[in-house]
């Protein structure tokens, strides 16, 4: 193990609230199934804890040296957990008394452990195990609600993950051939003397299961469709939460694993990550559906997220730069979907009309969460964004950085086209939208205010996210 059990209690903690709130739901009456939502948000909080009380700084390893515990691994967990949490307050008044409501929570859970599986994986094996614990249960939850648009975006996202899912075993396959061993440290000291074609194609099938995971062009396709199609706290989860795992596990392959003499790999992250955040900018022009809007939006936030990727292995600012940025996406991102959540008739950007004049304080969460998700000081995506283009800059890609700037210029338009008629007058009395339930706009309201307080206090948070990352 190399260090005491608490070390896996993060992981450990939802996986255990998964089981004990499907065992507790089975005897519960459905009036109460609520209970095991309490079920999950203690073992949230057990979590977070544990990693707090374990983030001494020191990198451990477990599982025989596949799972590292380190500084990257330390602040995915943390911001898994506090996705999964907000996510499960979230979904209160969606499923609440639903027949399935405990199942609704436990997939959340599982969906949550096993994209922190993916942050610390050092196995390609245990990599491919976070990918199906990080993917099967949330094509469930797309459908969840058994109505046409769900049914399509299940099938859709459980159709391309299977896919890209079968993809990138053929690339594990390929690459313990090359490099005699599935363990990253293993590889790194292999590969570069194996054929660097089997290499090449090996390391592109890996990466096409993590572009799916975090909705990356080209395995961008499904994130609309699901964004649209299943209910809103399933939306903000699918999309926010599982980019965690999958950004943190691809800078680990990109930083020690893939050798730079088999491929030009910072060109192919490059042109990955110029062509999501442009495809994505471009394509959310054109949306009326807030949520398609805001998906599209998702997938020009991975582009920027993957400038670090690309100088993983050539400025030490790349790492504390993801982590930071990754926080700061998660909590405005989550912020903007719960506000769509709070409002579940106003699907389009038009039907927000004089939203300012009756529910002021959810116009201002709207107003920070999407002035943030631009990068407008002095929210977190902010500093988020600055960190990032500073460390492609300090790698030697100051052309990526201009795209990334000229990008998020573009983007300023259609943050701005939603929030128009937010700030207009009503069309006629009573037009503006109306609140369904309880717990969104509380937690839109939080998430607002946690993107401000991490923007404001990034100078304290970084130094903490600067740490070794183990092979």
């Amino acid at each position: 193990m190399g260090a005491g059990p608490l070390v896996l209690l993060p992981e450990l903690a939802p996986a255990a609230g998964a089981v004990v709130g499907l065992l507790l739901g089975s005897w519960l009456p459905r009036g109460r199934q609520w209970l095991v939502r309490l079920v999950g948000v203690a073992a949230c909080l057990i979590g977070a804890a544990a990693v707090l009380a374990s983030w001494d700084g020191v990198p451990h390893r477990a599982f025989e040296g596949s799972y590292a515990v380190d500084t990257a691994t330390q602040a995915g967990r943390l911001i898994v957990l506090g996705g999964t949490l907000l996510v499960l307050l979230l979904s209160a008044d969606a499923v609440r008394s639903h027949p399935r409501e405990t199942e609704f929570c436990v997939l959340v859970l599982l969906g949550g452990a096993g994209t922190m599986v993916l942050t610390g994986a050092t196995d390609l094996l245990l990599l491919v195990a976070g990918y199906l614990l990080a993917s099967v249960p949330l094509y469930a939850l797309a459908g969840f609600f058994a109505d046409a648009p769900g049914a399509e975006a299940a099938l859709k996202y459980y159709l391309l993950g299977a896919l890209l899912g079968i993809t990138m075993i053929a690339g594990v396959t390929m690459l313990y051939g090359a490099g005699r061993a599935t363990e990253y440290a293993a590889l790194s000291r292999n590969l570069p003397a194996a054929p660097s074609a089997l290499v090449a194609v090996g390391g592109v099938t890996v990466l096409a299961g993590l572009l799916f995971k975090i909705g990356a062009v080209p395995a961008h396709f499904w994130v609309p469709d699901v964004a649209e199609g299943a209910s809103a706290p399933v939306a903000a989860f699918v999309t926010t939460v599982p980019k965690v795992g999958g950004l943190i596990a691809t800078f680990r392959l990109a930083e020690g694993v893939l050798p730079a003499g088999t491929a030009r790999w910072p060109l192919l992250f490059a042109v990955l990550a110029t062509a999501s955040m442009t495809l994505g900018n471009l394509a959310a022009l054109f949306q009326e559906e807030v949520r398609r809007l805001l998906a599209y939006s998702t997938i020009s936030q991975v582009g920027y997220l993957l400038l670090a990727v690309v100088v993983a292995a050539r400025s030490e600012l790349a790492e504390p730069a993801l982590l930071f940025y990754l926080l700061a996406y998660a909590v405005t991102n989550l912020g903007a979907f719960a506000v769509v959540a709070g409002f579940p008739r106003a699907r389009r950007v038009a039907d927000h009309r004089g939203l300012a004049r009756r529910r002021p304080a959810a116009a201002a969460v709207l107003v920070v969460c999407l002035l943030g998700l631009v990068g407008t000081p002095p929210t977190a995506v902010f500093l988020g964004k600055l960190e990032v283009f500073s460390a492609a800059v300090d790698g030697g890609q100051a052309w990526l950085a201009a795209v990334a700037v000229g990008n998020t210029v573009v983007s300023l338009f259609y943050y701005l086209r939603w929030l128009v008629p937010v700030l207009a007058p009503a069309a006629a009395e009573g037009g503006e939208p109306r609140p369904g339930g309880r717990w969104a706009l509380p937690v839109a309201a939080f998430a607002a205010l946690l993107s401000l307080l991490v923007g404001i206090g990034g100078g304290v948070l970084l130094p903490l996210l600067d740490g070794p990352l183990l092979p």
